[in-house]
């Protein structure tokens, strides 16, 4: 049960305290979406919608409410919300940077330079307006490259724009407002200019991005999951770096291409990774698509651990990320940003289904119902990547002493088998319930 700490509360509740994870046999849960999740938790058996201020064991909430309610919020052991409470850490624009930068700098100090440079997925970046000068100390060294520039705190392309003339940021600093969509802003907002990867790998001539789903149960110790399905979000315009303010040739952003003129919303802009990779694999080879694949979960991990000592690891939570990665011509993955709130809100069938999977088997993981081990390495389309150190790909216990013939317990891309697995990974537990 999840209550306001300030209401009063008397008799058993919150003291008689049940086992955490304990099988219910209803689950009360609120949501704050409207859209595909709230399909998936009103389908799910057992489960049951409570509205406005009633009594919940599970609340898809969004961050505002996170802000404003989490620490008047008395929870008992089995209750579970969706974000972490400053995980703005990992998904604020500014502050994975300054997080990144300081790991990078720790994994210097203890491994050597070497290990470090495994921290060097992320475009140079500096936040706005504090370190402007230390920008303009840079952007000299390098005329002529293209800059990139965001607004720390928003999302789906809005208040994004490319630069190569300093002039366009000292204006950006004097006016305070860029475009029509900040008009009623009435002061300059954290921005970071962040350096343009200007080589993006093309497919059809077309810039693209991948959006990777990572599931986080814990961050002391971290626990983490990676999604098998994603996909890549295609712009709907060959690519050129003639025309920088053309939103439609570098922005992959669903929200920013759909509103252009030869969109067609049947088609969309997406291809399922899947695809993707087969895609790379035929083009390029297994290995050289095994190695790429594997920088990604590099990626993964080091960012998580950037900030695994700052986020407040609560056991009442747990998040889904949406990662964008984007690839250059040399089959380099960059992190863009990690989203505390991916889009769960689909833009064809192809995309609802992938949400619909996605949701409900985090909803396995998170485990209201108290079905699981804790043992498990694959839960639907979901495998565990780590779990307080790497997790090996083969059979076996769950932690396996790294060595050369170590393999990560990673499939992204691969196919998604989810409901055999299900079907395998429930029957036994249905049958020893019943026992």
């Amino acid at each position: 049960m999840a209550k306001n700490k300030n209401a009063g509360h008397k008799g058993s509740y919150g003291y008689q305290k049940l086992k955490e994870r304990e099988p219910r046999a209803c689950i009360r849960f609120k949501c704050a979406l409207t859209n595909t999740i709230l399909d998936i938790l009103r389908r799910r058996p057992g489960w049951v919608e409570v509205k406005e201020e009633g009594e919940w064991d599970f609340y898809w909430c969004d961050v505002s409410w996170l802000r404003e309610n989490f620490d008047h919020t008395y929870m008992d052991e089995h209750v579970r919300i969706c974000h972490f409470r400053n995980h703005y850490e990992l998904t604020r624009k500014n502050c994975i940077v300054k997080n990144l930068k300081r790991f990078r700098k720790q994994i210097e100090r203890e491994a050597g330079k070497l290990e470090a440079t495994k921290c060097d997925f992320f475009p140079k970046t500096f936040e706005m307006p504090s370190e402007y000068h230390l920008f303009v100390e840079e952007f000299r060294k390098n005329p002529g490259i293209t800059w990139i520039m965001k607004p720390v705190a928003r999302s789906q392309g809005r208040g994004i724009f490319l630069f190569r003339k300093l002039k366009d940021v000292i204006d950006w600093r004097k006016d305070g407002i860029r475009s029509d969509d900040q008009k009623d802003e009435t002061q300059v907002e954290n921005y970071v200019a962040q350096c343009y990867i200007e080589n993006p790998y093309l497919i059809g001539g077309r810039k693209f991005d991948l959006r990777v789903y990572v599931l986080v149960m814990s961050y002391i110790p971290l626990k983490a999951w990676l999604y098998r399905d994603g996909f890549a979000r295609f712009s709907n315009t060959r690519f050129t770096l003639s025309s920088i303010d053309d939103h439609y040739v570098h922005l992959t952003n669903v929200a920013v291409q759909k509103t252009a003129p030869d969109y067609d919303p049947e088609k969309g802009c997406k291809w399922m990774i899947q695809r993707f990779r087969q895609y790379m694999t035929a083009k390029h080879g297994a290995e050289v698509v095994e190695t790429l694949f594997a920088e990604m979960d590099n990626i993964f991990i080091k960012s998580l651990q950037s900030v695994q000592k700052v986020i407040i690891s609560d056991k009442h939570c747990f998040e889904l990320y949406g990662y964008d990665i984007l690839i250059d011509q040399d089959l380099k993955p960059w992190l863009l940003e990690v989203n505390a709130s991916p889009s769960l809100t689909a833009s064809s069938q192809e995309d609802y289904e992938l949400k619909c999977r996605l949701l409900k088997d985090t909803l396995h993981i998170v485990d209201m119902e108290g079905r699981l081990t804790g043992k498990e390495k694959r839960i639907g389309g979901f495998d565990l990547m780590w779990n307080d150190g790497p997790v090996s790909r083969a059979e076996g216990n769950v932690d396996t002493p790294v060595n050369e013939s170590f393999m990560a317990n990673t499939h992204l891309g691969y196919n998604n088998d989810r409901k055999k697995q299900l079907k395998q990974l429930f029957k036994p537990l249905h049958t020893q319930q019943k026992v």
